[in-house]
């Protein structure tokens, strides 16, 4: 842009002489002006579509702890079933030795 104003300028200098050249020069120069002046002051492009908030330390400090508690409850209940499964096989087994020993008149 810059070239522009040197340019017009010159072209200012040399038509010292001719009015309507002087003119014409004159209007360039503002011209050129006004051009850098609004591309100087052309705001920045926005975005235009909406950006979904990052979670902060404390949201992802509580998931956490969430997932923790959750651990540790997944694992209560499956030692809960190791127990209550092996209750169960020995209450089958002492009942099947009582119904032996019933069947056989003990």
């Amino acid at each position: 842009m810059s070239d522009a104003l040197e340019k017009a300028e010159q072209a200012a200098r040399e038509a010292e002489t001719n009015t309507a050249a002087v003119q014409l020069a004159t209007m360039a120069m503002e011209l050129a002006k006004l051009a850098a002046q609004q591309q100087a002051q052309a705001p920045a492009p926005t975005c235009q579509h909406d950006h979904k908030p990052r979670r902060s330390a404390g949201e992802w400090l509580g998931i956490a702890c969430a997932v923790c508690v959750g651990g540790v409850g997944v694992a209560f209940a499956s030692l809960a079933l190791a127990i209550l499964g092996g209750v169960a096989a020995i209450v089958v087994l002492v009942l099947r030795d009582m119904w032996r020993d019933m069947r056989k008149g003990r």
